[in-house]
Protein backbone atom coordinates (compact mmCIF):
# COMPACT_ATOMS: atom_id res chain seq x y z
CA UNK A 1 0.00 0.00 0.00
CA UNK A 2 1.51 3.33 -1.08
CA UNK A 3 1.40 6.59 0.87
CA UNK A 4 -0.97 9.23 -0.47
CA UNK A 5 0.39 11.75 2.04
CA UNK A 6 3.52 11.72 4.18
CA UNK A 7 4.35 14.32 6.82
CA UNK A 8 7.88 14.50 8.17
CA UNK A 9 8.57 16.35 11.41
CA UNK A 10 6.08 19.15 10.75
CA UNK A 11 6.48 22.29 12.84
CA UNK A 12 4.28 25.37 12.63
CA UNK A 13 4.82 28.47 14.73
CA UNK A 14 2.84 31.71 14.57
CA UNK A 15 4.40 35.05 15.54
CA UNK A 16 7.38 33.08 16.91
CA UNK A 17 5.44 32.50 20.14
CA UNK A 18 2.49 30.19 19.40
CA UNK A 19 3.38 26.61 18.46
CA UNK A 20 0.58 24.92 16.53
CA UNK A 21 2.57 21.85 15.44
CA UNK A 22 5.59 20.46 17.26
CA UNK A 23 7.24 17.82 15.11
CA UNK A 24 4.37 15.76 13.70
CA UNK A 25 5.31 12.77 11.56
CA UNK A 26 2.50 10.74 9.99
CA UNK A 27 1.53 8.85 6.85
CA UNK A 28 -1.86 8.44 5.20
CA UNK A 29 -1.99 5.40 2.94
CA UNK A 30 -3.70 5.40 -0.44
CA UNK A 31 -7.25 4.08 -0.23
CA UNK A 32 -7.82 4.91 3.43
CA UNK A 33 -10.14 7.19 5.38
CA UNK A 34 -8.43 8.85 8.37
CA UNK A 35 -10.01 11.14 10.95
CA UNK A 36 -7.84 13.66 12.80
CA UNK A 37 -9.08 14.61 16.25
CA UNK A 38 -8.05 16.60 19.29
CA UNK A 39 -9.22 19.38 21.57
CA UNK A 40 -9.54 22.97 20.39
CA UNK A 41 -6.07 24.38 19.77
CA UNK A 42 -4.47 20.95 19.35
CA UNK A 43 -3.24 21.78 15.84
CA UNK A 44 -5.54 19.55 13.82
CA UNK A 45 -6.75 22.22 11.37
CA UNK A 46 -3.20 23.55 11.01
CA UNK A 47 -2.01 20.04 10.21
CA UNK A 48 -4.71 19.67 7.56
CA UNK A 49 -3.90 23.01 5.94
CA UNK A 50 -0.17 22.28 5.86
CA UNK A 51 -0.76 18.77 4.51
CA UNK A 52 -3.03 20.11 1.76
CA UNK A 53 -0.62 22.86 0.73
CA UNK A 54 -2.94 25.66 1.88
CA UNK A 55 -0.34 26.80 4.41
CA UNK A 56 3.41 26.33 4.73
CA UNK A 57 4.91 24.66 7.78
CA UNK A 58 7.67 26.49 9.63
CA UNK A 59 9.73 23.32 9.41
CA UNK A 60 9.45 19.79 8.10
CA UNK A 61 8.33 18.31 4.80
CA UNK A 62 5.06 17.31 3.13
CA UNK A 63 4.84 14.71 0.37
CA UNK A 64 1.71 14.07 -1.70
CA UNK A 65 1.92 11.05 -3.96
CA UNK A 66 5.71 11.06 -3.63
CA UNK A 67 6.10 14.75 -4.59
CA UNK A 68 7.52 17.04 -1.95
CA UNK A 69 5.17 20.02 -2.12
CA UNK A 70 7.10 21.95 0.54
CA UNK A 71 10.10 22.08 -1.81
CA UNK A 72 8.19 24.18 -4.36
CA UNK A 73 7.48 27.89 -4.49
CA UNK A 74 4.01 29.25 -3.79
CA UNK A 75 3.00 29.38 -7.46
CA UNK A 76 4.05 25.78 -8.07
CA UNK A 77 2.37 24.65 -4.87
CA UNK A 78 -0.91 26.28 -5.92
CA UNK A 79 -0.73 24.61 -9.33
CA UNK A 80 0.03 21.22 -7.80
CA UNK A 81 -2.80 21.60 -5.30
CA UNK A 82 -5.28 22.37 -8.06
CA UNK A 83 -4.16 19.29 -9.97
CA UNK A 84 -3.90 16.74 -7.16
CA UNK A 85 -5.80 17.86 -4.06
CA UNK A 86 -9.47 18.22 -3.16
CA UNK A 87 -10.56 20.24 -0.12
CA UNK A 88 -13.95 20.30 1.60
CA UNK A 89 -14.60 23.21 3.96
CA UNK A 90 -17.09 23.34 6.82
CA UNK A 91 -18.66 26.51 5.41
CA UNK A 92 -18.85 25.03 1.88
CA UNK A 93 -16.99 27.96 0.17
CA UNK A 94 -19.49 28.04 -2.70
CA UNK A 95 -19.73 31.18 -4.81
CA UNK A 96 -23.30 32.52 -4.50
CA UNK A 97 -23.30 34.01 -8.00
CA UNK A 98 -22.59 30.64 -9.64
CA UNK A 99 -24.91 27.70 -10.21
CA UNK A 100 -24.29 24.28 -8.70
CA UNK A 101 -22.68 23.02 -11.90
CA UNK A 102 -20.54 26.14 -12.26
CA UNK A 103 -19.30 25.82 -8.67
CA UNK A 104 -18.36 22.19 -9.24
CA UNK A 105 -16.32 22.81 -12.41
CA UNK A 106 -14.67 26.00 -11.16
CA UNK A 107 -11.50 24.28 -9.82
CA UNK A 108 -11.00 22.59 -13.20
CA UNK A 109 -11.26 25.93 -14.97
CA UNK A 110 -8.85 27.57 -12.53
CA UNK A 111 -6.39 24.74 -13.18
CA UNK A 112 -6.95 25.16 -16.94
CA UNK A 113 -8.00 21.55 -17.21
CA UNK A 114 -10.57 20.17 -19.60
CA UNK A 115 -14.06 20.23 -18.13
CA UNK A 116 -15.83 16.89 -18.50
CA UNK A 117 -19.47 17.92 -18.25
CA UNK A 118 -20.69 14.34 -18.33
CA UNK A 119 -18.55 13.36 -15.34
CA UNK A 120 -19.65 16.49 -13.49
CA UNK A 121 -23.30 15.68 -14.01
CA UNK A 122 -22.79 11.99 -13.21
CA UNK A 123 -21.14 12.89 -9.89
CA UNK A 124 -23.91 15.35 -9.03
CA UNK A 125 -26.52 12.74 -9.92
CA UNK A 126 -24.80 10.19 -7.65
CA UNK A 127 -24.99 12.74 -4.86
CA UNK A 128 -28.71 13.31 -5.39
CA UNK A 129 -28.24 16.69 -7.05
CA UNK A 130 -29.00 15.78 -10.64
CA UNK A 131 -31.97 18.13 -10.67
CA UNK A 132 -30.06 21.03 -9.09
CA UNK A 133 -27.53 21.82 -11.82
CA UNK A 134 -28.85 25.33 -12.41
CA UNK A 135 -29.73 26.15 -8.80
CA UNK A 136 -27.87 28.81 -6.82
CA UNK A 137 -26.43 27.89 -3.40
CA UNK A 138 -28.99 30.08 -1.60
CA UNK A 139 -31.75 27.76 -2.83
CA UNK A 140 -30.14 24.67 -1.31
CA UNK A 141 -30.25 23.20 2.18
CA UNK A 142 -27.09 22.88 4.24
CA UNK A 143 -26.78 19.20 3.40
CA UNK A 144 -27.20 19.91 -0.30
CA UNK A 145 -24.56 22.64 -0.20
CA UNK A 146 -22.11 20.29 1.44
CA UNK A 147 -22.83 17.65 -1.20
CA UNK A 148 -22.00 20.27 -3.85
CA UNK A 149 -18.70 20.85 -2.03
CA UNK A 150 -18.07 17.09 -2.05
CA UNK A 151 -18.85 16.94 -5.78
CA UNK A 152 -16.46 19.84 -6.42
CA UNK A 153 -13.70 17.91 -4.63
CA UNK A 154 -14.48 14.63 -6.44
CA UNK A 155 -14.90 15.78 -10.01
CA UNK A 156 -11.21 16.61 -10.51
CA UNK A 157 -10.16 13.08 -9.44
CA UNK A 158 -7.71 14.29 -6.79
CA UNK A 159 -5.02 12.10 -5.26
CA UNK A 160 -6.37 12.94 -1.81
CA UNK A 161 -9.35 14.78 -0.35
CA UNK A 162 -8.90 16.84 2.81
CA UNK A 163 -12.07 17.69 4.74
CA UNK A 164 -12.13 20.24 7.56
CA UNK A 165 -15.13 19.62 9.86
CA UNK A 166 -17.32 18.77 6.84
CA UNK A 167 -20.33 17.89 9.00
CA UNK A 168 -19.95 20.55 11.69
CA UNK A 169 -22.81 22.70 10.39
CA UNK A 170 -25.15 19.88 9.34
CA UNK A 171 -28.08 18.14 10.96
CA UNK A 172 -27.67 14.46 11.84
CA UNK A 173 -29.23 13.04 8.67
CA UNK A 174 -27.25 15.32 6.34
CA UNK A 175 -24.06 14.58 8.28
CA UNK A 176 -24.58 10.84 7.93
CA UNK A 177 -25.16 11.22 4.18
CA UNK A 178 -21.95 13.21 3.70
CA UNK A 179 -19.90 10.78 5.82
CA UNK A 180 -21.28 7.81 3.91
CA UNK A 181 -20.27 9.54 0.66
CA UNK A 182 -16.73 10.10 1.91
CA UNK A 183 -16.48 6.48 2.97
CA UNK A 184 -17.71 5.43 -0.47
CA UNK A 185 -15.01 7.56 -2.09
CA UNK A 186 -12.47 5.40 -0.26
CA UNK A 187 -13.97 1.92 -0.22
CA UNK A 188 -15.74 1.91 -3.59
CA UNK A 189 -13.47 4.16 -5.64
CA UNK A 190 -10.05 3.75 -4.01
CA UNK A 191 -9.72 7.38 -2.99
CA UNK A 192 -7.96 8.78 0.08
CA UNK A 193 -9.68 11.01 2.63
CA UNK A 194 -8.18 12.87 5.59
CA UNK A 195 -10.85 14.52 7.74
CA UNK A 196 -10.63 16.79 10.76
CA UNK A 197 -13.59 16.39 13.10
CA UNK A 198 -14.54 16.95 16.73
CA UNK A 199 -17.40 14.43 16.60
CA UNK A 200 -16.77 10.82 17.73
CA UNK A 201 -19.77 9.68 15.66
CA UNK A 202 -18.20 11.18 12.53
CA UNK A 203 -14.82 9.66 13.35
CA UNK A 204 -16.42 6.22 13.56
CA UNK A 205 -16.93 6.32 9.77
CA UNK A 206 -13.14 6.39 9.27
CA UNK A 207 -10.74 3.45 9.08
CA UNK A 208 -8.55 4.98 11.77
CA UNK A 209 -8.29 8.06 13.98
CA UNK A 210 -5.14 10.09 14.54
CA UNK A 211 -5.15 12.06 17.79
CA UNK A 212 -3.37 15.36 18.39
CA UNK A 213 -2.83 17.31 21.59
CA UNK A 214 -0.72 20.44 22.05
CA UNK A 215 0.58 20.14 18.49
CA UNK A 216 1.89 16.61 19.04
CA UNK A 217 0.73 13.14 18.09
CA UNK A 218 -1.14 11.52 20.95
CA UNK A 219 -1.93 8.10 19.53
CA UNK A 220 -3.93 6.29 16.87
CA UNK A 221 -7.06 4.15 16.97
CA UNK A 222 -7.88 1.67 14.22
CA UNK A 223 -11.39 0.45 13.39
CA UNK A 224 -12.83 3.14 15.67
CA UNK A 225 -16.20 3.15 17.38
CA UNK A 226 -17.80 6.32 18.71
CA UNK A 227 -17.46 5.10 22.31
CA UNK A 228 -13.80 4.17 21.90
CA UNK A 229 -13.03 7.55 20.31
CA UNK A 230 -14.79 9.44 23.10
CA UNK A 231 -12.88 7.43 25.71
CA UNK A 232 -9.54 8.16 24.03
CA UNK A 233 -10.33 11.87 23.73
CA UNK A 234 -11.03 12.04 27.44
CA UNK A 235 -7.49 10.85 28.21
CA UNK A 236 -5.47 12.73 25.57
CA UNK A 237 -3.75 14.94 28.13
CA UNK A 238 -2.47 11.90 30.01
CA UNK A 239 -1.12 10.35 26.82
CA UNK A 240 0.78 13.48 25.79
CA UNK A 241 2.23 13.90 29.26
CA UNK A 242 3.47 10.32 29.25
CA UNK A 243 5.20 10.84 25.89
CA UNK A 244 7.16 13.90 27.00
Amino acid sequence: MTDAVRLESLHKTYDETVTALAGVTATFATGTFTAVMGPSGSGKSTLLQCAAGLDRPTGGRVFIGGTEVTATNDTAMTKFRRQRVGFIFQDYNLLPSLTVEQNVVLPLKLARRKVDRRRCRDVLAQLGLGDKLDARPEKLSGGQRQRVAVARALVARPAVIFADEPTGALDLRSAQEVLALLRAVVHQHGGTVVMVTHDPMAAAYADSVLFLADGRLAGELRAPTADAVAERLAHLGDLVGAQR
